[in-house]
């Protein structure tokens, strides 16, 4: 009776084994699987649906120039966003007290009063413009390499993915006979309802 005992359980973890040797069985290897199966957290909340992102990520993994890149448009993205803040808080405050100013002196009932006053609160904005034409010159360079930064690097990511995109597809063909085996299970059933009566 032991002997049964000790030959089923033998059989039955030789099963189980078996079984999940099966189930891990590794995966067709391609940065697209392995994005979809990837875990990293940032991933899923830094670049959560987007699949180039996904399939990026996955080949920067391997990748230590890649992943320099990606570190180096990072930091200047960053840096970009501290110094356009530095100078963008300055002139929304000059701007704000421009267009309080105006207002204020709009409510002012003495309308001598009120023009003197339009006039210096003009001649005080007009100055600070020609004071800061260089700062907004430069300000939009900022902006425009940022677009030119950002445009170039989308293309190279789209430009890197494809192939692994075309690997995908490749390990993945997608054959028609199971569709169409069960389009005719379907027509079947439509032929038999219309006999119906």
């Amino acid at each position: 009776m032991k002997k049964i005992l000790f030959a089923s359980a033998l059989v039955l973890s030789l099963l189980s084994c078996k079984e999940n040797k099966s189930r891990n069985a590794p995966a067709v290897e391609n940065a697209v699987d392995n994005a979809e199966s990837s875990v990293s957290g940032s991933l899923k909340s830094y670049r959560k649906g987007n699949m180039v992102d996904q399939i990026y990520h996955e080949l920067i993994k391997n990748d230590q120039s890649l992943k320099t890149l990606d570190n180096r448009i990072i930091e200047i993205n960053e840096e970009s966003s501290k110094v356009l803040a530095v100078y963008g808080e300055t002139l929304q405050k000059s701007e704000s007290f421009y267009a309080d100013a105006y207002y204020q002196a709009g409510t002012i009932k003495d309308s001598l009063l009120k023009q003197q006053l339009e006039k210096e609160i003009k001649i005080s904005s007009d100055t600070y413009d020609l004071k800061i034409s260089k700062v907004k010159e430069l300000i939009a360079k900022v902006n425009t390499n940022n677009d030119d930064i950002n445009n170039l690097y989308t293309a190279f990511k789209i430009r890197k993915t494809l192939p692994e995109i075309e690997k995908y597809q490749n390990a993945h063909p997608m054959k028609t006979d199971n569709l169409e085996s069960f389009i005719k299970k379907q027509d079947q059933l439509l032929s038999e309802l219309k006999n119906i009566k």
